[in-house]
C-alpha cells in the first residue's frame, strides 16, 4: 500500500506540473473577419470587386464583396493556458500568444485592492463603482469582494504552486517512509505527516482550478472582443489538472488506510 500510494503521489506531481505549463485548459474557436485579398493571399479571405490590383492601387474606388453572413468570417483555433492564450495566426504560419493575465476586463484590473466606498450611508469595502452603489441595499447587501479577476486568477497561480509544492513534500516524506524508516513509530509519524500534507494540496488544487475556471467564464463574457470565443470546451490540460487532483486524493486515502492498519497491528 505505501508503495501505491507513492505511485499515485508521483502521477499526480507530473499531471500537476505538466498542466501547470500547458496552455490547453481550454480550446475552441473564434470568430474574425477575413482579411482583404493581397498577392500573397489568395485563400480565406475577402476579394473584393475581384480585382486585386485595382483594390491595392486604387483607394477611391467603392469595393463590394458577394459574402454574406459567417462567410465574412474565419473560425481560428485558440488554446488558453494558465500563463498564455494562443490564436492561430491568420495571415501567416504558426500561432502568436498574448498573456492570459492580460485578457482579464480592463475594468476588473484598474480597480485598487479595497478602497471604500459610501452607498446610503453605509461604508464597506468591495470593488463596486459608486454608480453600482446606488442600486443596493446596503443594510441588506453590504459585501466584501475579495478581488478583481486578475487578482482572482493570482491566487489561482499562488494556489497551483502550492499545490504543487506540497506534493512534494508528501512525496518526499512517503519516500522517507517507504524506504528509510527504522522502527514503526517512526514509520506512523512520517506516515501521518503524509497523509496531512497530501490531502491540503489535494484540497489546494481543486480550490486553484476552480478558481480558474471562473476567471476564464468571465474573461469569455467581459474579455477583448477581438479574443472572445465563439465556441469553446475544456482540453487536455484541464482534464490532466483533475486527474492529478484525484490521484492525489487517492494517495492520501491509500496513505490514511495504510497508517490505521498499522495502528491496529502495533496495537
Amino acid at each position: 500500500r505505501a508503495l501505491l500510494a507513492v505511485s499515485l503521489n508521483l502521477m499526480a506531481l507530473l499531471f500537476s506540473t505538466t498542466a501547470f505549463i500547458t496552455t490547453h485548459w481550454c480550446e475552441g474557436t473564434q470568430r474574425v473577419p477575413k482579411p482583404s485579398c493581397g498577392k500573397e493571399k489568395k485563400t480565406n479571405c475577402l476579394n473584393y470587386s475581384g480585382n486585386e490590383t485595382a483594390n491595392e492601387t486604387n483607394q477611391n474606388v467603392v469595393h463590394y464583396s458577394w459574402e454574406t453572413g459567417d462567410d465574412r468570417f474565419l473560425f481560428r483555433y485558440f488554446h488558453t493556458g494558465i500563463w498564455y492564450s494562443c490564436e492561430e495566426n491568420i495571415n501567416a504560419a504558426g500561432e502568436k500568444c498574448r498573456s492570459f493575465i492580460d485578457l482579464a476586463p480592463a475594468s476588473e484590473k484598474a480597480k485598487a485592492f479595497f478602497p471604500f466606498y459610501k452607498c446610503h450611508h453605509c461604508c464597506f469595502l468591495s470593488y463596486l463603482t459608486a454608480q453600482q452603489c446606488k442600486h443596493l441595499a446596503c443594510p441588506l447587501r453590504a459585501v466584501l469582494w475579495i478581488s478583481s479577476q486578475s487578482g482572482v486568477l493570482w491566487l489561482s497561480v499562488v494556489s497551483e504552486v502550492l499545490y504543487i509544492m506540497l506534493l512534494v513534500v508528501g512525496f518526499s516524506l512517503m519516500c522517507l517512509e517507504l524506504f528509510h524508516s527504522s522502527s514503526v513509530i517512526d514509520g506512523l509519524k512520517l506516515n501521518a505527516f503524509a497523509a496531512v500534507f497530501t490531502v491540503l494540496s489535494g484540497l489546494l488544487g481543486m480550490v486553484a482550478h476552480m478558481m480558474y475556471t471562473q476567471v476564464f467564464q468571465v474573461t469569455v463574457s467581459l474579455g477583448p472582443e477581438d479574443w472572445r470565443p465563439h465556441s469553446w470546451d475544456y482540453g487536455w490540460s484541464f482534464c490532466l489538472a483533475w486527474g492529478s487532483f484525484t490521484c492525489c486524493m487517492a494517495a492520501s486515502v491509500t496513505t490514511l488506510n495504510s497508517y490505521t492498519k498499522t495502528v491496529i497491528e502495533f496495537r
